[in-house]
């Protein structure tokens, strides 16, 4: 099969030839059919200290099973968080990483709901909106952005603000359901918000947490890091909360699951709805990390093996 690998920090990306891998204990091996490409993966190849497996979304069809696996068999159709090689023609998931795909839900419909959805999901959920509440999502017209935008609007928030890195974007960020989209370079970012789930990290933590009410809450989930001063949450009763959708779906299973079925749920009324930005074959996963680091992605990137 298949594989897209790395030898070396910064890259160059490439493809291998290797052995289709066996599923071990609890996990299945899927035939993959499209694969999602996150800026957290893209930024491994040139932060991590030693190369590492490009993981990630998967979708597709279940090949085969290993031991003690219960809820899958061969034929099925699964989405799931690979954290071995998923760039690659197979994929092995852990059976509690995988998800079947609904009927009618296509394959590149599953990695953009399988952990875009889920950290939108989870995040918002870690910043605790009440009903009416105003909220604030940075990267609105990104993978995880565009979907965090459509969860706020379904799950009642009064107002819902996206902020972009350019005017390029901001129909498209409207067109999900934003009352309001702002600049990173503007001077305000408008009326104070009662949330704000941050995706970018860096120096944009400081305008973000700034654009929160007093006693509002700034989710941060970004791998970009950043800092923030303490003066700054103390003035105004703020809180600053970091959210890892790893930790969740390691040790919270029953809640990754009942995320899962919330985000197939509305999928499947028609009440969000993922966006592509654009397909890449395998051997142009360069591409697609190019894609990403441009930050002109207008919904999420994938790869079709």
């Amino acid at each position: 099969m298949r594989r897209v690998r790395y030898e070396s920090a910064g890259g160059p990306l490439f493809l291998e030839e290797t052995p289709v891998p066996e599923p071990g204990r609890d996990e299945v091996l899927v035939r993959c059919e499209a694969v999602g490409v996150t800026l957290p993966v893209v930024r491994k190849i040139t932060e991590a200290a030693e190369p590492v497996p490009l993981g990630g979304e998967i979708a597709g069809e279940v090949a085969a099973v290993g031991v003690d696996v219960t809820r899958f068999r061969p034929g099925d159709r699964v989405t799931g968080l690979c954290f071995g090689h998923g760039y690659a023609d197979f994929a092995v998931l852990h059976e509690a990483m995988a998800s079947p795909v609904p009927e009618g839900a296509g394959a590149v419909d599953a990695v953009a709901l399988v952990r875009s959805g889920l950290v939108a999901l989870g995040a918002l959920v870690a910043a605790r909106p009440e009903p009416g509440e105003s909220v604030l999502v940075t990267a609105a017209a990104g993978g995880v952005g565009h979907l965090a935008v459509q969860l706020a609007r379904v799950r009642g928030a009064g107002r819902v603000v996206g902020a972009v890195s350019g005017p390029a974007k901001a129909d498209f960020v409207r067109s999900l359901g934003a009352h309001e989209v702002a600049l990173y370079t503007d001077g305000s970012w408008g009326e104070p918000v009662d949330c704000a789930l941050d995706a970018v990290g860096g120096d944009l933590l400081t305008p973000a947490l700034a654009a929160l009410s007093p006693g509002g809450r700034l989710v941060a989930y970004s791998s970009g890091g950043g800092t923030i001063q303490a003066y700054d949450l103390l003035v105004g009763a703020k809180s600053l909360i970091g959210f890892q959708m790893a930790r969740i779906a390691r040790g919270e299973p029953e809640l990754y699951e009942r995320w899962r079925q919330e985000l197939w749920r509305l999928f499947e009324e028609g009440r969000i709805r993922p966006v592509v930005h654009a397909e890449f074959a395998l051997p142009d996963a360069a591409k697609a990390h190019e894609a990403i680091m441009s930050r002109g992605n207008l919904g999420k990137v994938v790869l079709r093996p």
